[in-house]
């Protein structure tokens, strides 16, 4: 007997959340519904996915291909529906968009009015999670699309480069460099330097910009999101990079901080779209690439 689409979704939910209880709430079934659904599933393939203990839940080797693979099918699911739905006109009906905390907040609200007025059709339903877990859903069909920074490992997904946003050097009132029309990469180096913690991509790819190695800076604080750290800027903690997209959107509110541009022109991150390539829609996205480079003021298009 084949797996259901349902018994693929359940064991899914529960390696997201590695936790029975707060899968079957994922899922909007009670947890003996989802245990059983799981445990016939095991019992008609004759293997254990998952080992249970009172306390944890951990995927065996085995039951780790078998996820991968079912994700996989549940993304095939999700392109078979697309593909019923791909003779209507472009950007109509639904695209479940995921973006990252440090992109969405600061790109979409700007582009979502006009987006309306130009596809007064298209219904648009958003999912903000760090990279790790969008790719994951892009993968199984939760999402359509997703929007992140790049470079990022996207296997088996078709990936196109948006924008280019600089990072920006946020620096507390009386600082050294506050003078400097321009600053080098090389005079952080020894700085208190604040960044988000461990999860968020914008660390690693701001800290790779600015050829910093770890011997080269002070971590003093990871934050949570780009208006903490400013807050601690302001409050004379340290040094912090900004993406211009944030600062376009006012994130540094009324604190006064200063902004200085980096003498390298490569200090910088792109911003992209990725999708299943699977998905018949790839020519609903690429317009909607063109729709948000065309409507992103303040950061340089990539067009290839």
């Amino acid at each position: 007997m084949a797996p259901s689409i349902k018994q693929l979704r359940y064991i899914c939910a529960v390696a997201e959340h590695k936790h029975f209880s707060k899968a079957a709430q994922a899922c909007h079934v009670t947890q003996s519904t989802l245990s059983a659904a799981i445990q016939d599933l095991e019992s008609q393939l004759g293997v254990i996915i998952f080992e249970r203990t009172k306390k944890s839940v951990l995927i065996t080797p085995l039951g780790e291909r078998l996820l991968h693979q079912a994700r996989l099918v549940l993304g095939g699911v999700q392109d078979f529906t697309s593909l019923a739905r791909s003779h209507d006109e472009a950007l109509a009906g639904e695209i479940r968009l995921g973006v990252i905390p440090t992109i969405g907040p600061f790109l979409l609200p700007r582009l979502l009015a006009e987006l309306r007025n130009s596809y007064p059709q298209l219904k648009l339903y958003l999912k903000e999670d760090l990279s790790a877990q969008l790719a994951q859903q892009l993968q199984q069909g939760q999402l359509d699309l997703i929007i992140l920074a790049f470079p990022y490992a996207l296997p088996g997904m078709e990936t196109l480069s948006l924008l280019r946003d600089e990072f920006l050097l946020c620096l507390p009132p009386g600082h050294p460099l506050e003078k400097s029309k321009q600053v080098r990469q090389q005079q952080l180096r020894g700085e208190s330097l604040l960044l988000l913690e461990e999860g968020h991509c914008l660390r690693d790819h701001a800290l790779e910009a600015c050829k910093l190695e770890s011997a080269d800076r002070d971590l003093v604080y990871q934050g949570t999101s780009l208006h903490t750290l400013v807050q601690m800027v302001a409050n004379g903690l340290g040094v912090t990079l900004l993406p211009a997209i944030s600062t376009e959107a006012d994130v540094l509110g009324d604190t006064h901080l200063q902004l200085k541009h980096f003498s390298n022109e490569n200090v910088s991150r792109e911003i992209g779209l990725a999708w299943r390539k699977s998905d018949p829609r790839r020519g609903e996205y690429l317009l909607l690439a063109d729709f948000i480079r065309d409507n992103t003021p303040g950061t340089i298009p990539i067009v290839r």
